[in-house]
């Protein structure tokens, strides 16, 4: 206990409180770096929660006693990865999370008998609300989604019902589509009775109406929609062709696709006077006769039989005929109706830029030549045969030969190919990351531990016992020969420059810093002399002392 005492106060007070520092630093950065290789990696459980859902997972999470953190502000809930997946099947058993509404569970709680038919038709509205939600936010570009529907009853006495509609807030990640914003108005039509897409009003967390359900469904862009996809379509197509000329990735095609958005209806009627044909035919034919009897008296003979037939061939007869025709005729007729809906092409514009022709000579060098005038005609052609070109239209198509700014084969966004192991993202940030800590406690141990030992050791102050036949007088050769820079400068010498035994502390104890502050000066003069009388051997200390390290 004397000794470790002793070996402490040669260090000093500010020496011991600093090595004291260091080891408590060490001591904490060697902790940080044990507990973070033996925290096990948490990957997200749950992402873009809502505070119910956060809670409900919590609290199932503190009944199992696993471990947790919540980020974003209960947003997000990471867990060790090795139970992630079981956890999920876990929660996902008791419906979690929601997605911050009720579905169809809300049923399952069993006081079907209890409840008014207010309170059901209340329940029912609320579950296929929340179903839809769910629905809408299972896509990939919408992070969450909120649904409200208006089902209006049908009153008494009416023969029309009033058309529902319904209303849809959408927090998106980026800006949805055309095509996205029409699949959700249908999905929502579909799934209630009697809605009708141009319904369905669309809005996004910003405020931005994204469909009006005032309107019909040309609000959300119809038109705009077809010429994107007939762009698209062309696009492809032209690249296709001028791909296999020029090759891959060496050309650049741009579309432009106008359309015409009026609606027009046209009606005409033709007549053919030389084309008629017998519609109907209608014929009368009327025969009328009269006879004037004879103005004869009353007499013996007209009283006899067979007297009016004698009688009735005298009287006077008046006959005549009557015969009518009609004839209706129809002429041909012809009646055209066009009904044209806006989206007409109007006319295309097609840009195409092609890299010219590179050859690589022997010594390695790249040169560069523009294509020909005639290859590029030929690929105007192709390209105005493959996008159905009408001068009349107003069709224009240029194919303009630049040198791209890559050579080909160079391309910066070219995926990297596929290697013996394949990692995630995390596994590669978990790799990052140890090897970072390992780095850092590398460069502590070669910097910083390593340093402080060998001053420590270095800084001990030793005297070494002489040999009988040295102390006695010998020569002083062999004390220099095995001495050190702090063993010369602290040890007194004698008057012949050698080292006494009388100045050499019994059984080689160290020297204290007093007794080294006292003989300072003194053992200086001593030692200028010891080196002017033993040159050779000063020579060799000193080379000594250079090789060895700081």
């Amino acid at each position: 206990m004397t000794g470790l005492l002793q070996f402490l106060r040669t260090f000093g007070p500010g020496r011991i409180a600093a090595m004291g520092a260091v080891t408590l630093a060490l001591v904490g950065f060697f902790a940080f770096v044990i507990v973070r290789f033996t925290t096990p990696e948490m990957v997200p459980l749950f992402t873009d929660l809502t505070l119910s859902d956060s809670a409900a997972i919590v609290k199932q999470l503190d009944q199992q006693a696993v471990p947790y953190e919540l980020r974003q502000e209960g947003a997000s809930i990471v867990v060790p990865r090795e139970r992630a997946a079981k956890l999920r099947m876990q929660l996902a058993e008791q419906r979690l999370p929601s997605g911050g509404g009720v579905g169809w569970e809300i049923f399952d709680k069993g006081d079907g008998f209890s409840a008014t038919s207010f309170v059901q038709n209340v329940n029912h509205l609320r579950a296929l609300e929340g179903e839809l939600a769910r629905s809408i936010a299972s896509l990939d570009r919408v992070a969450s989604a909120r649904v409200h529907l208006v089902v209006p009853e049908r009153p008494l006495f009416t023969r029309d019902a009033p058309s529902p509609s319904a209303s849809i807030v959408i927090r998106a990640r980026g800006e949805l589509g055309v095509g996205e914003i029409r699949a959700i108005r249908h999905l929502v039509a579909s799934a209630v009775q009697g809605l009708k897409p141009e319904k369905v009003s669309l809005i996004d967390d910003a405020g931005k109406l994204l469909a009006d359900g005032a309107g019909s469904e040309d609000a959300v862009g119809a038109a705009e929609d077809q010429a994107t996809a007939l762009e698209k379509r062309l696009r492809d197509r032209v690249e296709a062709i001028v791909g296999r000329v020029v090759g891959a990735d060496r050309a650049r095609v741009e579309v432009r696709a106008e359309m015409d958005r009026t609606k027009s209806t046209l009606t005409s009627d033709v007549y053919d006077p030389e084309s008629k044909v017998v519609r109907s035919t209608q014929t009368r034919e009327e025969t009328s006769q009269s006879t004037e009897p004879a103005e004869q008296g009353v007499t013996v003979a007209n009283q006899l039989p067979n007297a009016q037939q004698n009688q009735t061939a005298q009287q006077a007869r008046d006959a005549s005929n009557k015969t009518e025709e009609v004839v209706n005729y129809e002429i041909s007729r012809t009646t055209r109706t066009e009904v044209q809906d806006g989206g007409r092409l109007k006319r295309i514009s097609v840009a195409v830029l092609v890299d010219g022709v590179y050859s690589h000579a022997p010594n390695g060098d790249v040169s560069y030549a523009p294509r020909p005038q005639e290859e590029l005609d030929r690929i105007g052609a192709l390209v105005r045969a493959g996008v159905g070109f009408d001068q009349a239209r107003g069709d224009t198509v240029e194919v303009v030969n630049l040198r791209f700014a890559q050579l080909p084969g160079a391309g910066a966004g070219d995926p990297p190919a596929a290697g013996m192991f394949e990692l995630s993202r995390a596994d590669v940030m978990r790799f990052a990351e140890l090897a970072v800590l390992a780095l850092l406690t590398l460069l502590v141990l070669l910097f910083v531990v390593r340093p402080l030992m060998r001053k420590a050791l270095s800084s001990e102050i030793f005297m070494p016992a002489l040999p009988a036949g040295d102390a006695a007088g010998g020569n002083a050769t062999p004390q220099l020969a095995g001495a050190s820079p702090a063993t010369l400068v602290a040890t007194p010498l004698g008057s012949d420059g050698a080292l006494t035994a009388g100045d050499i502390p019994a059984g080689g104890r160290r020297l204290t810093a007093a007794e080294i502050s006292g003989r300072k000066s003194e053992s200086v003069d001593r030692l200028g002399e010891l080196v002017r009388g033993n040159p050779a051997e000063s020579v060799a200390i000193i080379r000594q002392w250079l090789q060895e390290p700081a």
